[in-house]
């Protein structure tokens, strides 16, 4: 029964037994799957190992779990999941930008002007704009022409940055047709 398996699994997190919550990461159920992991993460037990197999499990929701756990490491590499489906996707991004490594500039910015996701484009921007490094700015100025939550999280990202380009993107954004882009462009350029 998946319901006991979950309580099992949880229990195994809260009473520090790593050995029983890691033998929920292969159960056949995705949710326990994904909740081991969280109880292996909770012990300080969540190892590179884990992650790695956890990134390649079959159900996107185990594999968005994993991006989410892997946020607050160095390791494992997450920009092959930037390529996966829209809610694992979105999650890498996420991680990647609280990573702040500068390595995943470079997919992240393919992500945020080439994903058919607006969901993704728009965390692959935000990542973007956590990072900060300039060879990101141009997929930010990009996104200010995409949808409008897009645009408002590129206009976000613009924070960090500064120049010509980065101005004449704020002065388009405090006219553009979106009262929530504006705000954010009146934001950054009053503060």
């Amino acid at each position: 029964m998946t319901g006991d398996a979950l309580r099992a699994a949880a229990v195994a997190g809260h009473r520090g037994d790593a050995e029983a919550a890691r033998a929920f990461l292969s159960h056949s159920d995705p949710e326990v799957r994904a909740l081991a992991l969280g109880a292996l993460d909770r012990m300080g037990k969540l190892d590179g190992a884990d992650l790695e197999a956890s990134l390649r499990d079959p159900h996107p929701s185990v594999r968005r779990r994993a991006c989410e756990l892997a946020a607050g490491r160095p390791d494992p590499d997450l920009t092959a999941r930037l390529g996966d489906e829209g809610p694992v996707a979105e999650m890498a991004a996420w991680a990647l930008g609280e990573r702040g490594d500068p390595s995943a500039v470079a997919p992240l910015s393919v992500m945020a002007t080439g994903h058919t996701d607006p969901l993704c484009r728009e965390a692959a921007v935000a990542a973007l704009g956590a990072i900060g490094h300039p060879d990101g700015l141009p997929a930010i100025l990009a996104a200010t022409a995409d949808r409008p939550a897009v645009r408002r999280r590129a206009v976000i990202a613009l924070a960090p940055f500064e120049g010509p380009e980065v101005d004449a993107a704020l002065e388009r954004a405090r006219a553009d047709r979106d009262w929530q882009v504006r705000q954010a462009a009146e934001d950054l350029t009053e503060s």
